[in-house]
């Protein structure tokens, strides 16, 4: 039997996050079937709702079973400006599709994607210590030093998660600094790594491993804060640590590859690539040992086609997850039916009203996010909690490194 159930409106709505926005989209259908995604937009994209709004035209009337064909159908009338926040907006609403799909049928995403094959997923404690010290104000406690950052490499290990990522600090005079010049903050576009930041990241990578213990995987996500020759140096100054990969971006698949060749700890990457044909030129240079697919940004259909490519060069993925509960719900689903997984993304640090937002919060047991059984992504947004809690007009990427 065929199956048939059109879109009737397609609404954008956010709310404040602390230091940047969620967003969501919602798609009724003429069922009265609500499909929820959330997407970004303080991660260097900004414009992805604009995008979503302009397009919504040609899904509204559409029927919400037929994502493939929606998703190829805006593809075509965006072809010649593919990628970027226009490629976003077309994961977002493709996640949206399949939240509605699979409530209208009744099942939990995951059997979309061809069922799950674990009921149970590792993750990580992302941004452990890097919260606390570059958002004091809304990640407690705040951070001020290295016993702080001890501290909470201790906590990882009391509340039985296996794994966490950190990132680049420079330390003056005891106290961190997020070093993010990738991002301009400090503003410094040559992004060269001096003797000072070498020295300090690994004070800071002992101190952390000094505090979770020798048991505790240890992750370092360097972002875009270096160039090659940099990069370079950040391995050799911790080439004798215990590290379960160092994260680097790199536009340029030859110089990662180039860079993996030389790491004496497994690479991940890839986090900010749209489409599987952007991730072909680094699965070709076998740039990295784990793919990291934002799902939020592709579609989760989509990166479930990154990931069988992945698999055909010996290549495991992890999510890309730093959002709000929804995602990573999505990316649940996404690491429930996908076979090649590494491990999952997930900040442990939440907003003090985080839980208010949305209907259900992941549920994690002895650093293990258990796979939810209830139809489509297993939690919506509170839309009167997004209400009671505005979005802010200034956010994200784009408020970094600014004065005043």
């Amino acid at each position: 039997m065929t199956k048939s159930s059109k879109a009737r409106s397609l609404e954008i709505l956010a709310c404040d996050a602390g230091w940047r926005n969620y967003h969501f989209v919602k798609l009724t259908t003429d069922d009265g079937i609500v499909g929820w995604s959330e997407f970004d937009e303080g991660f260097g994209s900004p414009g992805v709702g604009a995008a979503i709004q302009r397009l919504s035209a040609r899904v509204i009337g559409q029927n919400v079973f037929q994502h493939e064909r929606i998703h190829a159908e805006l593809f075509a009338a965006t072809r010649p400006a593919a990628g970027g926040v226009v490629a976003q907006a077309l994961g977002a609403i493709e996640n949206a599709l399949l939240d509605a799909k699979a409530k209208l049928l009744g099942v939990p995403c995951y059997e979309l994607l061809g069922g799950k094959i674990r009921d149970r997923v590792r993750v990580y404690w992302s941004h452990c210590a890097t919260w606390r010290i570059n958002h004091p104000s809304w990640y407690k406690p705040p951070i001020e030093d290295l016993d702080g950052v001890k501290a909470i490499g201790r906590e990882v290990a009391e509340k039985k998660f296996t794994a966490l990522k950190t990132n680049i600090f420079s330390y003056d005079d005891g106290k961190p600094t997020g070093w993010r010049p990738g991002f301009g903050s400090p503003f410094a576009p040559e992004i060269n790594v001096d003797r000072k930041i070498l020295r300090d990241l690994r004070t800071h990578l002992e101190a952390i491993r000094d505090g979770a213990g020798p048991d505790v995987d240890i992750l370092l996500d360097c972002n875009f804060n270096a160039k090659t020759e940099g990069y370079l140096k950040i391995l050799r100054t911790i080439a004798d640590l215990d590290m379960f990969w160092v994260e680097i971006d790199s536009f340029n698949p030859e110089a990662l590859g180039y860079i993996r060749r030389q790491s004496p700890h497994p690479i991940s990457s890839c986090e900010t690539l749209l489409g599987l044909r952007e991730f072909l030129p680094y699965f070709h240079q076998q740039a990295m040992d784990v793919a990291i697919i934002d799902t939020p940004w592709n579609g989760v259909w989509q990166s479930m086609k990154i990931a069988s490519a992945a698999e055909a060069f010996e290549v495991n993925v992890a999510p890309h997850n730093f959002y709000g509960h929804l995602c990573s719900m999505m990316n649940a689903h996404f690491c429930a039916a996908v076979p090649n997984l590494r491990i999952m993304e997930i900040d442990i640090d939440r907003l003090a009203w985080d839980r208010e937002l949305f209907t259900h919060e992941p549920e994690i047991q002895n650093g293990h996010l258990v796979i939810p059984d209830r139809p489509g992504w297993g939690t919506e947004p509170n839309e009167e909690a997004l209400r009671a809690h505005p979005p802010k007009t200034s956010s994200g990427l784009l408020n970094y490194g600014r004065k005043g």
